[in-house]
Parts: C-alpha cells; structure tokens; sequence
C-alpha cells in the first residue's frame, strides 16, 4: 500500500488526526482576511466585464500579418480603448471592443482598415448592443441565486437545515474569493466565466456533502454515550474523509492548471483565461472551506443545541473524574509503597518465603540431635 494510501486508512480508522476543529479559530481569521482582500480588490478595481455584458464591437479582419499586439495599439488608437485581439486558427484576428454604439464602429472600423491597409468592406463588424448585455447579466445572477435556494432547500431536507446554513456560507465564501481574484488580475469576465463559476460550485457542494454524509452517519443516537462531544465526531469525519478530499482535488486540478497556465500562459491562448481561472480558484477555494469552514461551522451550530450542550457537560464531567481516579490511585499507590519503592516491588516475591539458614528446628539451638 502507497503511503498515502496507508495514512488514509489510519486517519479512517481513527489511528491518528488533525484537530481541525480545535482550531477553527484559525481558519475562520484566515478566511476572513482572503475575503476582505477580496471585497477590497472587488471595490477598487472592479471586473473587466466583457463585451457580451456591456456591449460593445466585435471586428473580425481577413488573413494578416499583423501581429496581436500590433492589432491592440491599433484597436486602442482608433477607440481610445483597450481591446481585445485573438488570433483565430485561418490567420483571421477578431478583434472585441468593449462600450460602442453603431456610428463609432462605424468609425474604428474605417480607421482599422487604413492601419492594416485593407478595404474597410473586407472586415466584417457586429455590435453587442449594452441591453443584451444588461440581459445576461441579469440571467446570470438570476441562475446563481436559483442555485442557491435549491441547495439550500436540498440540505435542509436531505440533512438539516444547520448544514445547509453552513454549506451556503461556503459557497458564498467561494464565490467571493474567485470574483475578487478575478478583479484583482484583471481577466475579462465573460459567459464562460459564469459557467466557470457554477461548476465550481457544484464541485464545492459536492466535497461538503461527502463530509457532511460521513458526520450525519457517526452522530446517529450520539447523545446517547458520554465518550465523544459533537465536535469530536465532526473531526473524525473531516480526518476521515481528507485523504478523498485531496485527491480529488488534485485530479481535478491539474488539467485546468494546464489549461490556465499553459494554454492561457505558455501558449498565449487567452480565450481559455475566462474559465480556466474560475476554475482553479473555485475548486482550491472549494476544497478549502468544505474541510476549514463548512463542518466547523456546523459543530459550532450544533453544539448551541441543549442537547449536545449538556452532552458535552457529561463528556468533560466523565473524563474529569476518571483523571480524578486515575490521580486518586496513583497516590494510593505512592502511600503503600513509599517514595523510594522500586517500580517492581510488588512481584519481588513470587515463591514461598525461605527461612534464615542460622535458625534451625528448635529454639536458639543449630539443627542435629538432641544430647
């Protein structure tokens, strides 16, 4: 067996594990600061919405030679904007503008075509126009917020509604990160993004519910004993289920690193950009808070209940008079035996006892017959 495969098993068997909720503290701070960093970066500089939400122009140019980059100073000296330019599989360049009305295309389309010294007919111009835009926009929150309410109705039934409170919170905790990590490189945001980000979200419900599954089943009939606090059996079930969890994660990351870093970076593909990056932040962000914040954040629900409040009161009670006894004997012991008894004094004899070989059958006299 691997050794990572042997380390999951003993974190399954219970043989060894990482107090994850003991210290939830920690990651609620640290989720905190990537959040407000996030928010921060969402407020200062906002997202590069593409064209297909604020309208714009799209133009496509026959086969060229001129270069991207020559393209975007060509694109932005007509507009006065930043564009967008990629390099199409025929030589072909389509080049996106965002924010135009009809008559300036008709402009930059003229002034292109003196730049790339073509027939302005020879380069094909569609507008976006920004209400198709505004549409989509609105589609697209409009989906998100159903997906939301639908997960948190799937929960609550499935499981209880204490976990379907902590699983949005995680995936309201994912959404942000990716958006403010978006805002803060500046990729353009486009519909593939939007899918990006629902897929992630699935991912990321799909890791907590494997976790939340595994508690459900462990806190069957829990107030019942007195040997493990609620919170004890959710990090059985998060060690539990780590091993999974990780592995999973990376099987799903390493293509979209690909794509990300070598279609979208090395190979200079950007159109992978809008979706590759949501991506690979939502499902590291994802497989974050279904082990760091979901399941803490439901043993800190589930241990405002009575119930597994006054659970808990009898767990601690139990082991702290079983210390108790544990100490109360040992003193006992340390009182029968004297400080300086030695560890084994207690099997030094295991025969009969022998008799002084000076003292014989009668009284005072050495053994032998009588005068």
């Amino acid at each position: 067996m691997s050794k990572l495969g042997n380390l999951g098993a003993r974190l399954h068997r219970g043989e060894i594990s990482y107090d994850f909720i003991g210290h939830r503290k920690l990651w609620y701070g640290i989720s905190i600061l990537i959040t407000i960093t996030a928010i921060v970066g969402l407020a200062v500089r906002g997202l590069n919405m593409g064209i297909d939400f604020q309208g714009g122009a799209v133009f496509t140019t026959e086969k060229t030679s001129v270069s991207v980059s020559q393209a975007e100073d060509y694109a932005k000296s007509a507009s006065g904007h930043d564009a967008v330019v990629q390099k199409l599989g025929n030589g072909t360049l389509r080049i996106q503008i965002a924010g135009m009305d009809t008559e300036q295309s008709d402009e930059i389309k003229t002034e292109l075509a003196k730049d790339f010294k073509v027939d302005p007919e020879s380069i094909a111009a569609d507008l976006v126009g920004p209400s198709w835009g505004d549409q989509i926009a609105n589609k697209a929150w409009q989906g998100l917020a159903i997906f939301m309410v639908l997960v948190v109705i799937y929960l609550a039934i499935a499981f209880e509604l204490r976990m379907a409170v902590a699983a949005l919170v995680a995936l309201i905790h994912d959404i942000t990160i990716t958006v403010g990590i978006y805002a803060l490189v500046g990729f353009e945001v486009t519909p593939g993004t939007v899918i990006g980000l629902l897929t992630i979200l699935g991912y990321s419900l799909y890791d907590t519910v494997v976790v939340f599954d595994s508690l459900k089943e462990q806190t069957k009939d829990l107030t019942k004993q007195t040997r493990f606090t609620y919170s004890e059996v959710a990090n059985r079930s998060i060690n539990g289920t780590l091993v999974r969890s990780i592995n999973t994660t990376v099987v799903a990351l390493l293509p979209v690193a690909g794509l990300l870093f070598i279609g979208g970076g090395f190979l200079g593909a950007g159109t992978l950009n809008d979706i590759s990056l949501s991506l690979f932040v939502g499902l590291a962000a994802g497989a974050y808070s279904s082990i760091f914040i979901a399941t803490p954040l439901v043993a800190d629900l589930k241990e405002r209940e009575p119930q597994y409040k006054a659970l808990k009161k009898r767990v601690l009670a139990k082991r702290a008079q079983a210390t108790a006894d544990e100490d109360l004997t040992e003193t006992r012991s340390d009182d029968a035996y004297g400080d300086d008894e030695p560890e084994d004094a207690a099997h030094a004899v295991v025969g009969p006892r022998s008799q002084p070989a000076s003292r014989g059958r009668g009284r005072g006299r050495p053994s032998g017959k009588r005068r």
